[in-house]
């Protein structure tokens, strides 16, 4: 019953909002100020908080420094169990009390593992009870997860299979060769297989929640219709049976490629799936908005970027082609992608290497720079258009520690960006011939 009521309670405030929430955002950026409060808590978390009175909800989520860069070898998919396994049963609760006990507060959990970092989110109402209770369930899953072996058994067995089903698709098979051609046996370059996630055991999980989902190292992102004090308390709650934090493992360095290398899959697609990519920049670099504005000319633009130009509308190489910048802890990947028919893959693969080519060499025009930078910052109000939106950056904010200001800035940083700032960038982070190639689909190399 409640559950309907919150969908009710929030179709009429979005409803009733709709105008003012528009206008919120537009004075929010006219005056540069998106209002992101930080402290930390007594056990150690440190939160960032927003609040935002438009529509009576919350949306939090607790972060941790818990992602796949931390599974050992021979237990890939350890950090990705352990985050699924949270909600499995904990505190003396079984998953489905769990899931019925959200349901009827009208609240929604979610959560998972990247490379990084490991989250756990919710989103609820603000009113009381139901939002205290709400708080209480997901600090009970944070804190006290049993990993039930009966439950854990079941969910190895679905992973294995949609791991199974995954791997004779093109897309998988190419994004698991590429990740091993870039980062060789670096974690960022590893995947879960089928024998790693059959092999790791209750005893695992407890472990690596042990050490991974600590106080100390948890951030604490929140945006919605509280007040500071009531954030503080929510913030409190969710850390305070957190255990300490433990010396982390110290994780190898990105190696950056120094030659290319390139790798060949057959596979009865009818397209060949291509990816061309290399390591190039972390979180926090100065190079990042040169580098992210000349991708939006380069590739990430899509439409009015050169790679589409290039290999879509002058030649109909691909229905689409793209190229992105990643950056994680450690240098996280430059990628190009597209799919072709398996006829044309080195055609296409030869106007894709060329345009990269002719980009770090010669970088942009002035034009495109001044395009690129109009669509950019009119964009931005779509970036921050919603709750959940702002609260993926209060994430990103606080694990990464980026300054507070991050988001206040975002519009000039991108405007104070110049032509010869993005062909200096380019030139010095991207090596063409120093590239790792996957193709699969076409699995024969080009005669000599």
């Amino acid at each position: 019953m409640f559950a309907i009521l919150w969908r009710r309670a929030v179709r009429a405030a979005a409803s009733k909002c709709a105008v003012g929430l528009v206008a919120v955002v537009a004075a929010s950026l006219a005056q540069a100020a998106l209002p992101i409060e930080h402290w930390t808590t007594s056990s150690g978390a440190r939160v960032y908080f927003v609040r935002a009175d438009t529509i009576p909800m919350l949306d939090l989520s607790v972060v941790f420094d818990a992602g796949a860069r931390f599974d050992p070898s021979e237990r890939l998919g350890l950090a990705a169990m352990t985050n699924a396994m949270l909600a499995r049963g904990a505190g003396g609760l079984d998953e489905a009390t769990i899931s019925e006990g959200f349901a009827k507060l009208g609240a929604q959990r979610g959560g998972g593992a990247g490379d990084d970092y490991a989250s756990v989110s919710l989103r609820a109402l603000t009113s009381e009870p139901q939002l205290s209770e709400a708080t209480a369930l997901l600090a009970r899953i944070v804190s006290q997860p049993e990993f039930p072996q009966v439950v854990l058994d079941r969910e190895k067995a679905r992973t294995v299979q949609a791991i199974l089903e995954a791997e004779t698709k093109p897309e998988t098979i190419a994004r698991r060769n590429f990740g091993e051609l870039t980062y060789g046996s670096h974690p960022y370059g590893q995947q879960a297989r089928a024998d790693t996630v059959a092999a790791i055991g209750r005893d695992e999980l407890v472990r690596f929640h042990r050490e991974h989902y600590d106080a100390d190292h948890a951030v604490v992102a929140m945006i919605g219709a509280i007040a500071r004090e009531r954030a503080e308390a929510i913030a409190e709650q969710l850390t305070a049976a957190l255990p300490a934090g433990t010396p982390r493992p110290k994780v190898p360095d990105v190696v950056p490629l120094e030659r290319s290398a390139e790798r060949r899959i057959a596979h009865p697609a009818s397209q060949s799936h291509i990816l061309v990519g290399a390591p190039a920049i972390a979180r926090g670099d100065p190079d990042y908005f040169p580098l992210f504005v000349g991708n939006y000319v380069l590739g990430g633009g899509g439409f009015v970027s050169r790679l589409y130009s290039e290999v879509r509308e002058q030649r109909g190489l691909a229905y689409s082609v793209y190229s992105y910048f990643s950056p994680l802890l450690q240098p996280g990947p430059f990628t190009i992608g597209l799919q072709t028919r398996k006829e044309q893959t080195q055609e296409a693969l030869t106007v894709v290497r060329g345009t990269l080519e002719g980009f770090v060499r010669d970088g942009p025009t002035q034009a495109e720079v001044d395009a690129a930078k109009s669509n950019l910052v009119s964009g931005f109000p779509l970036r921050i258009d919603s709750n959940r939106k702002i609260l993926g950056y209060l994430e990103t904010i606080g694990f990464y520690r980026l300054p507070l200001d991050y988001l206040d800035r975002w519009t000039g940083q991108v405007e104070a960006v110049t032509r010869e700032q993005i062909a200096d960038a380019f030139a010095r982070r991207l090596n063409p011939d120093a590239m790792a190639t996957v193709v699969v689909g076409n699995g024969e190399a080009p005669a000599n």
